[in-house]
């Protein structure tokens, strides 16, 4: 059942919301293991890329068991739950809502029935043509003489409706038949009673990899969950690339060419430190940007502090290239993250101070570098030199290691609106006087991607420079409440 009413508060200030992470998508074929419990680890290693729901889905051969809930993966499922998820087969989802609002019904794994069986999909990504596959299914549901809505807003529910929605085709036909239909951000993974599957759009937003257990295979969002249950990396799941995995073995079938485009706030901000993509550790891609912002940004002070935790990588390597000592000057509550109680006007004034705590033996007196991955509105920048001042620092030199923010994600991240993004309207020095910086610098987009090691044509850098490789539509025909507009082609699904 659901649990609440879905608000979610993010952080402690509700108006205050930084980027927020992508979904984090799990599967594992694997008989003879409890794949649900090798899924919930997976999911737990995911936690960081959406904490507003999660979903577990296990097929026994014969059926296809879900069990999902709002809240956080160690919050949805206990002992008792997992041990009633048997199966062979199971996909996992932890999410954090940009399409859709945050609700139980459109929390993931999805459940569609078909003619062959069922299908269960989990989606990390964002689709930009979700009016036209709404289009398409409104066609393709009367052509099959179905007429049934619900209530799920999301476009993972209109793929997984699409997926069931030929009663002629299996669950993998429908599928090479859909997928060349999507556009945008989408990494996948789906499952019948008997197959796992997987695929990534063709311009690899968001990451999806390959791993091998003992005794079975692993996708996952991540190659730190495939660390977390054991498994070895083999590679990355292709743009542009379908795959089944079966008592056959994989099975890999390209249903597009590979356009590469990946997501490069993935780098800064989203994935794990400990995670590798395209080969780079994203650790050391962060203390790389570090050290290339000491060099672009340097400045006379007395330690470099980083914000907690998304801020460590980068703060390391601003303190090897500067020379400046690196010390811990903020204490970060680990528990405090995404809650269903609203705070009172009285705990919200408190705001950051929940979250973070300066140790002032550290910091008083001290010239402060202090390093962040990204400055969204500013509000908690403006809170946190604010604080830093309280406590004694004598001066705050803020260094931001991503470029300033200065356009939406349609792919996957949901950033603020371009009216609320503090760059896109002001210039780095006005940004500086609102945070009240004695100095501000942000790393050159150059240096970010020099960091990284990919060409820059193979990145997406639009939330920095606006150019979007996948062609947007109108305003009123994308964002993350196109379904719950009641202008708006009314979403009609196969019952669930």
């Amino acid at each position: 059942m659901p649990r609440g009413d879905g608000r979610l508060t993010h952080d402690i200030d509700p108006h205050d919301v930084g980027p927020q992470d992508a979904c984090g998508v799990f599967g594992v074929w694997a008989p003879g293991e409890e794949v649900a419990k090798l899924t919930y680890f997976g999911l737990y290693a995911l936690q960081h890329r959406g904490q507003e729901s999660a979903g577990i889905a296990v097929s026994n051969g014969r059926q296809i068991l879900v069990y999902k809930d709002m809240g956080l993966v160690s919050q949805v499922f206990d002992e008792a739950t997992l041990e009633s998820l048997v199966g062979e087969i199971a996909i996992g989802h932890a999410r954090y809502s940009t399409t859709g609002a945050s609700v139980w019904h459109n929390a993931q794994p999805t459940f569609r029935p078909t003619s062959t069986g069922s299908v269960a999909l989990g989606h990390n990504g964002n689709l930009t043509n979700t009016h036209e596959l709404v289009e398409l299914l409104d066609a393709r549901l009367e052509a099959i003489g179905e007429r049934s809505k619900e209530t799920a807003t999301s476009d993972t529910a209109v793929m997984a409706s699409l997926l069931a929605s030929y009663p002629d085709r299996s669950v993998e036909e429908a599928a090479l038949e859909v997928l060349p239909r999507l556009r945008g951000a989408f990494s996948l993974v789906f499952m019948d009673e008997h197959t796992l599957y997987a695929a990534r759009d063709p311009q690899g937003i968001r990451p999806l990899v390959l791993g091998r257990l003992d005794s079975g295979w692993v996708i996952a969002s991540e190659t730190a969950a495939l660390d977390i249950v054991g498994a070895s990396f083999i590679r990355e799941i292709e743009p542009g690339e379908f795959v089944a995995i079966d008592e056959n073995g994989v099975r890999s079938e390209r249903f597009a060419p590979s356009e590469p485009k990946g997501c490069i706030f993935e780098y800064v901000y989203l994935a794990r430190p400990d995670t590798t993509i395209a080969d780079q550790r994203v650790f050391s891609v962060r203390s790389d940007i570090g050290r290339k912002l000491a060099q672009s940004a340097p400045v006379d002070a007395d330690l470099v502090i980083p914000v907690p935790e998304s801020g460590t990588p980068a703060a390391i390597g601003y303190a090897e290239a500067s020379g400046i000592p690196f010390g811990h000057g903020l204490v970060k509550n680990s528990y405090v993250g995404r809650t269903f109680i609203q705070p009172s006007q009285t705990i919200r004034q408190l705001g950051i101070r929940l979250k973070l705590n300066p140790l002032r033996d550290v910091i008083a007196g001290k010239r402060l570098v202090v390093v962040d991955d990204s400055i969204v509105r500013g509000n908690t920048q403006r809170a946190l030199v604010r604080m830093l001042r309280e406590f004694g620092a004598a001066e705050v030199h803020v260094r931001i290691s991503s470029p300033p923010v200065k356009w939406p994600c349609f792919y996957g991240i949901d950033f603020a609106s371009r009216a609320e993004l503090i760059a896109n309207g002001a210039s780095v020095d006005e940004i500086r006087r609102s945070i009240g910086a004695d100095s501000l610098a942000y790393v050159e987009l150059d240096d970010l991607v020099d960091a990284t090691n990919v060409p820059k044509d193979n990145l997406c850098r639009a939330c920095f420079d606006g150019i979007y490789p996948v062609a947007l539509p109108e305003d009123d025909l994308i964002g993350k409440h196109l379904l719950e507009n009641p202008d708006t082609t009314q979403l009609k699904v196969l019952p669930s």
